[in-house]
């Protein structure tokens, strides 16, 4: 594991994106961005509402408005962090000497993975002390936190193991990048329409009947397992409609889990698709 992540490779590609000035520009923007919204929020409550102070209630909202800001970060920002990760270093012409190296194909998407999300981890993790004033105002838990960033970090790998494997699989980095895109389009966007036109057809003639295809459909968006973890009436709704009452969030993460692993895998397959068949033939 220590060959794997802390190699010469590794340590370059981090020097070259944190090194830029303009990474710590883009931080500082992010955050002033979200002290605002936080700011705003508390300000547009205690100004507009009769009561005249800060609710728990109204603190649980301004949390999950935070939580799918991050979340539309993370959606937003991956694709065009890992979709040209192995496509760039080939139209460069720097892929045939990066894999005359010792470094092996697992070493070098792996590398290139925590290199490309890393900044978008360093953003994540930036964010931390603003969600402070979450709990000044009670309404949400410590546990209720360490969900909602674990579940940022695991959807930032997620996506980045299918941004590397388009970038692998295709050549031009613009193909790739717009790839990846549309593929977390289809399964943030795509998945919403069918779940919720599942859901319309269900309230007509046949809504005494139950169907698996609203929870085979949901446990398959991020943003509706997000949403159940602060609206769990929603989740039960899908749950009575499908007749399916296995947790949906666990079924997400097996989904994704399954997903990520075969993108790194085929990945690191074909990563090095003409040096095998050469090898092959010589034998």
């Amino acid at each position: 594991m220590k060959q794997l992540l802390i190699n010469p490779m590794l340590n370059k590609e981090f020097k070259l994106r944190f090194r830029s000035f303009k990474a710590f520009i883009g931080m500082l923007c992010y955050l002033i961005a979200v002290g605002i919204v936080v700011i705003g929020f508390i300000y547009m409550q205690t100004r507009f509402s009769n009561t005249g102070y800060f609710r728990p209630e109204e603190s649980r909202v301004m949390f999950m408005i935070l939580s799918f800001l991050q979340l539309a970060l993370v959606l937003f920002i991956t694709p065009g962090l890992t979709g040209g990760v192995i496509s760039g270093e080939r139209e460069k012409q720097t892929l045939s000497m990066l894999l005359t190296t010792e470094q092996s194909s697992m070493s070098i998407i792996l590398s290139k993975l925590v290199s490309s999300v890393s900044y978008l981890l360093l953003l994540v993790i930036s964010s931390l002390p603003l969600y402070s004033f979450v709990f000044l105002f009670g309404g949400v838990s410590p546990s209720d936190l360490l969900t909602v960033f674990g579940y940022s970090l695991f959807l930032v790998f997620t996506f980045g193991s299918i941004g590397v494997f388009y970038s692998t699989v295709i050549r031009k980095t613009i193909v790739s990048m717009v790839t990846t895109y549309a593929t977390v389009l289809f399964l943030v966007g795509g998945t919403l329409f069918l779940f919720m036109l599942s859901m319309a057809i269900g309230n007509g003639p046949y809504q005494n009947q139950t169907t698996p295809v609203p929870y085979l459909i949901a446990m398959f968006n991020p943003a509706i397992v997000i949403m159940g973890h602060f609206e769990p009436m929603a989740i039960d709704e899908i749950y009575s409609r499908s007749g399916i009452t296995f947790p949906l969030w666990i079924s997400f993460l097996i989904i994704y889990s399954i997903l990520a692993v075969i993108s790194l895998s085929l990945s690191i397959m074909k990563l090095r698709p003409s040096m095998k068949v050469k090898s092959t033939n010589k034998g």
